[in-house]
């Protein structure tokens, strides 16, 4: 993802394994300023991992507007440490016209679930630019 149209997914640095429409599937290397001071992966990083991952699936539904989160909610099952790949999925449950309500996981390479959530994204009066 290091030609993200987010600057913070570019700072994320993943690599997309699998795009379809709704669903998105990319690896993360756990890297040192991903960390907190335990030594797993911080709390925020994995937030911001899925909540970049989510806004990047949703911006590829090609809608006219842009769209942003409106709630995130995260459960942190697991830990992951400096160095591990973790996989993070993002797919859309519903897609309604002006809000859409996606879930996000990311797991270890072995299959542990180290944070899943889920969140709303709601359309605002930005035009995408393509």
């Amino acid at each position: 993802m290091s030609n993200s149209i987010s600057p913070l997914g570019r700072w994320l640095n993943g690599t997309i394994r699998a795009v379809d429409y709704g669903r998105l599937v990319a690896d993360f290397t756990i890297r040192e300023e991903m960390t907190n001071p335990a030594g797993v992966l911080h709390g925020g990083a994995g937030a911001a991992i899925l909540d970049d991952l989510i806004g990047v699936m949703v911006f590829s539904l090609g809608r006219e507007y842009a769209y942003t989160s409106i709630n995130l909610t995260i459960d942190f099952l697991h830990a992951a440490r400096k160095d591990d790949i973790v996989t993070a999925t993002a797919e859309v449950i519903r897609e309604g016209k002006n809000i859409i309500h996606c879930e996000g996981r990311i797991v270890s390479n072995n299959g542990k679930i180290i944070a899943k959530c889920a969140t709303n994204l709601i359309q605002t009066s930005v035009k995408v630019e393509l």
